[in-house]
């Protein structure tokens, strides 16, 4: 077994270092193993490897003797070997070492090793080196691989299950491999399709297996590319992670590719995010991230299109009734100069948890409701106001304005921390940014029409503190009001 050993050895190195022309990854090993002697060894030609063959041959000439080495999957090796290397020479290759030969590969598949089978022929003649060569080979032994999870995988995949991110293997490995991979990770297999047993589905049968199969093996670029379609077809947004040559047409299919800083120059090329860190967790920390962007984004969209709804609506109508402008042109642009500054500060608000639990998509529909509910609720406020100040009070054109600007910058402020949750308002704590400018241009806009000088130039009035507090009263139940209608939208209309 020594002497077979260290002639498997020696075909390997000679197998990957014609083929790669770069220093071979075999070198550690050499100085245990001996030189093993490759000096006088040339290069004449090569097979490529093709996920058909799933095969890689060369042509070298060593002294007088030109040889055909091949490696690759231990069936597609086989299939090409007549004979097998013994002790005393080569023999033919019966069903007794075929069965022995399978049982060990199966044996190490099992264990989590990648095997490859390694076959070689002298040439009795110069040949043009085509896969019709690749015949009456002799097998010459294993190589073996193994790549053990990185540390800390199996906790990522169990949080990223708990945000409700679902991870399936698809993979070129055999079958026994990606099992072993699967349980050295802790992930609960629900299903297993071979790349031979896709071929035999349908698409519309494909579509309905992907939802109950998480373990995909022995499968080729295009079957990785058929997979991801069908789990798209499935309405789910997929993410894929590889760093191979035949991982880059997944990676583009994909919503999202995801590569290593060490792969192959063309998966990167082909992945939407290249991690730097070697370190899964960061998938985590990115969906994370992501959901708490779009959380906020989403708070923000509420809020103007909601506002600008219900503030159009109200100036609208207000001036279908009123001899003026409800608000003049800068004093239009001051409401959205001062609630555009805690709007800024959506970006970094704090997010409930059960916002970021689960996957949200962009829903127009979604947004469309909630903007004429929540506007309508506005308006009504603001028609509440325009009664109280025109047809109780009475108030001159200044007055009305004036109060109309307070209650309008006032509600939309406080209206940002009520719709930026589902809970009700004082069960959610808002970020320190927003919850400090709020404050702040709360007490500016209370200010403003007080100041001597500045109030005038900005065609306000001070305001008796009997109809400051009415407004208050008003913009109080407003927030009331919101937290009832956001409570009954909430259970009829789902984000």
């Amino acid at each position: 077994q020594g002497e077979q050993s260290a002639r498997v050895f020696r075909l390997a190195y000679i197998n990957a270092t014609l083929q790669t022309g770069l220093a071979n990854p075999l070198d550690e090993a050499i100085s245990a193993q001996g030189d093993p002697g490759i000096e006088d060894v040339n290069k004449i030609a090569e097979i490529p490897y093709d996920f058909v063959r799933k095969r890689l041959t060369v042509l070298v000439a060593a002294g007088d003797e030109i040889h055909m080495i091949t490696k690759g999957a231990l069936d597609t090796i086989l299939a090409v070997c007549s004979r097998i290397r013994q002790s005393e020479g080569a023999a033919a290759l019966d069903g007794d070492q075929l069965q022995e030969i399978r049982g060990r590969f199966a044996q190490w598949s099992g264990q989590g090793f990648r095997v490859l089978g390694v076959a070689s022929r002298v040439m009795t003649e110069m040949c043009a080196c085509s896969p019709t060569d690749e015949q009456d080979m002799i097998f010459e032994g294993f190589l073996l691989f193994f790549d053990p999870p990185k540390p800390g995988v199996a906790e990522t995949i169990t949080q990223l299950a708990a945000l409700g991110v679902g991870l399936k293997i698809i993979t070129g490995d055999n079958k026994l491999v990606a099992m072993h991979t699967a349980e050295t990770i802790g992930l609960h297999l629900e299903g297993v399709l071979t790349g031979s047993e896709l071929n035999r589905l349908h698409d519309d049968a494909l579509w309905h297996t992907v939802e109950h199969t998480n373990l995909f093996a022995e499968v080729d670029p295009n079957q990785k590319e058929r997979i991801i379609t069908a789990l798209q077809k499935r309405g789910h947004v997929v993410g894929y992670m590889g760093d191979g040559i035949n991982d880059a047409p997944s990676l583009h299919s994909a919503d999202v590719g995801i590569s290593v800083d060490s792969a192959v120059d063309v998966a990167k090329e082909a992945a939407d995010f290249v991690l730097l860190e070697h370190d899964l967790d960061v998938l985590r920390q990115g969906v994370l991230l992501g959901r708490t962007t779009f959380a906020n984004t989403m708070k923000y969209v509420f809020v103007t299109t909601s506002a600008n709804f219900g503030n159009m609506f109200s100036m609208a109508g207000a001036s279908l009734f009123i001899p003026f402008l409800p608000l003049l042109p800068f004093q239009v642009l001051l409401t959205n100069f001062l609630t555009d500054f805690p709007a800024m500060t959506i970006a970094g608000d704090s997010v409930d948890q059960e916002m970021i639990e689960k996957p949200r998509r962009w829903n127009i529909a979604f947004i469309r409701k909630f903007m004429i509910t929540f506007g309508l609720v506005s308006s009504t406020f603001d028609y509440l106001t325009f009664g109280l100040l025109l047809l109780v009070l009475k108030v001159s054109q200044d007055t009305f304005r004036t109060g109309w600007f307070f209650e309008s910058v006032m509600t939309e402020l406080l209206i940002m921390l009520v719709i930026r949750t589902q809970r009700p308002f004082f069960q959610s704590k808002p970020g320190k940014g927003l919850f400090y400018s709020t404050l702040a241009v709360a007490l500016i806009t209370l200010a403003l029409p007080f100041i001597p000088g500045l109030n005038s130039m900005l065609g306000f009035t001070p305001l008796p503190w009997g109809l400051v507090l009415a407004l208050i009263g008003i913009t109080s139940v407003y927030i009331l009001m919101n937290e009832a209608a956001k409570r009954y939208f909430y259970r009829r209309v789902k984000l």
